[in-house]
């Protein structure tokens, strides 16, 4: 009789025969897909935890976001001012006040002497009408300079300095020209600019110390949440554990949960921080209008959003990789 076939062999049994070489060990490829599925599982398992347990899970985001939230807001306000300051700071224009009653004469020729002087780029004349024009243009000046018999402003040289000088030898040159015949003060407000200078190095400085401490503070309480989590599930830890589980295999659903709390609090923060901006827009748009002027706030951009994830998702993995620490160091169970 002839011998019967042997049935078909298994198709997950002739992979895995195939994946491993002659010398009995697995293939990269099969040893990077199951790393992966390990991988992919422990993310998506971490998260449908956190969905269990929604209400918790939303007031760990809710005050990790606040934590990242604050230190947004301070920064962004911050580049909003020292975009207003650097505009003021740039103004490097130095403002010469003729001697009242001078004649025009003595001002051309205080002119022509300032143009000639090699550390000025432009000089411009503002004869005294322009000026008292400008001024009877501003709200509430008109009926009183109506009063005035006579024009009692002096005439003004707007100076330019090169643009090779740097503030100290701006403030030299504003000392050159105040000594000059016809100069009856030269306005520079070089020590105003320099405090404005030190005020936002020290805001700078608070606002880097606030986000430290805010940090440490959200680290905190997903530390702790994280804590709390890993006591829950103690038993089941024990029993992966007794079973051969690795610490890192225990700790990897953790440490993903970790990431999912810092990547929706920044997200949440992130948000937070665009409505505040967006609700904040039309009342300084209006406020710049009143003066005439026009400020444009400074708001979210890409640099600063992937920021706020990175910095969110680092937090999350360390308070994880902290609180799992502290329960995998007492040792495997006897």
């Amino acid at each position: 009789m002839a011998k019967p076939e042997a049935p078909p062999a298994n198709r997950r049994v002739v992979r895995e025969e195939a994946a491993v070489v002659h010398d009995g060990t697995v293939s990269w490829r099969e040893r990077l897909r199951s790393y992966g599925g390990q991988h992919a599982y422990g993310a998506l398992s971490s998260l449908g935890r956190l969905w269990q347990r929604r209400a918790a899970t939303l007031l760990t985001i809710a005050v990790m976001g606040l934590a990242l939230a604050l230190p947004m807001m301070l920064y962004l306000s911050l580049r909003n001012l020292e975009q207003y300051a650097g505009a003021m700071r740039d103004a490097r224009e130095l403002t010469v006040f003729v001697t009242p009653g001078a004649e025009p004469e003595t001002v051309a020729t205080l002119e022509a002497q300032l143009a000639a002087d090699p550390d000025v780029a432009v000089v411009s004349m503002r004869p005294p009408d322009e000026g008292l024009a400008e001024l009877s243009a501003l709200p509430g000046f008109a009926d009183a300079i109506a009063l005035l018999e006579d024009n009692p402003l002096p005439a003004l040289l707007l100076v330019a300095p090169a643009a090779s000088l740097d503030a100290p030898a701006i403030g030299r040159l504003a000392r050159r020209i105040e000594a000059l015949p016809g100069v009856d003060l030269v306005q520079y407000d070089l020590e105003w600019r320099d405090r404005l200078t030190r005020a936002l190095a020290l805001a700078e400085r608070l606002v880097a110390i606030v986000a430290l401490v805010l940090g440490i503070g959200a680290l905190l309480v997903v530390g702790n949440t994280i804590r709390l989590d890993v006591q829950g599930r103690a038993d089941e830890i024990a029993i992966v554990q007794q079973l051969g589980g690795s610490n890192g295999f225990v700790r990897r659903p953790f440490l993903y949960a970790g990431c999912w709390y810092g990547l929706f609090a920044a997200l949440l923060a992130f948000a937070g921080c665009a409505v505040v901006m967006a609700a904040l827009r039309a009342p300084v748009a209006a406020l710049a209008a009143s003066y005439g002027g026009a400020i444009g706030l400074v708001g979210l951009d890409l640099e600063l959003a992937a920021a706020t994830v990175a910095a969110g998702v680092l937090l999350g993995w360390i308070g994880a990789w902290v609180a799992c620490g502290r329960h995998l160091a007492r040792g495997k169970p006897a």
